[in-house]
This record gives structure tokens, C-alpha cells and sequence, in this order.
């Protein structure tokens, strides 16, 4: 069953390659969604796919790639949504 989740990540992870590498555990784990920034320092991020794939990516959300610093990670369900692959916006 496919579903959706947004999350919220904050800490040091704009200009250390954050979304770039979410977007690779992405595909690693066949997800599609996009990774952004947002105005605050923080990044957004929608996993679309498997729940089980899904989960897999929130835990490695919880500390990133190697130059970030992830303070916080607020994740939730979402409707559904139709992503054909994981975009970096």
C-alpha cells in the first residue's frame, strides 16, 4: 500500500548536501517525493511509496548525510500524492 509523508527537518542541513542525499535514499528505496528548503533554515521533505520504504528513510533523516547536524524531525501522514520521482526544488 502506497502512502505519504511530509517532514520537517531542522538543524544544519542547508549547505551541507542534505538534499541531494535524501534525493539518493530516495531512489535507493524507490520513493518518489522532492526534498526543498525553506526560509527558515529548515528542509521539507514528501516520501511517496511503500511504508516500510518510507520508514526506512525517516530514520535516516533523523541524522543525514555526514555534514549535517539534525536537531529536530517532525514527520506525518499525508493524502496521497502522485510524484512520477524525487525532485530537489
Amino acid at each position: 500500500m502506497n502512502v505519504s509523508y511530509i517532514a520537517n527537518i531542522s538543524g544544519r542541513v542547508q549547505g551541507v548536501y542534505f538534499r541531494a542525499s535524501t534525493q539518493q535514499q530516495a531512489i535507493e528505496h524507490s520513493l518518489s517525493g522532492y526534498a526543498r528548503n525553506l526560509t527558515d533554515g529548515s528542509v521539507e521533505v514528501l516520501l511517496c511509496g511503500e511504508q516500510k520504504n518510507i520508514e526506512k528513510v525517516l530514520l535516516w533523516l533523523a541524522h543525514g548525510p555526514e555534514k549535517a547536524q539534525v536537531t529536530a524531525l517532525a514527520h506525518k501522514q499525508v493524502p496521497w500524492q502522485e510524484h512520477h520521482f524525487f525532485s530537489i526544488n
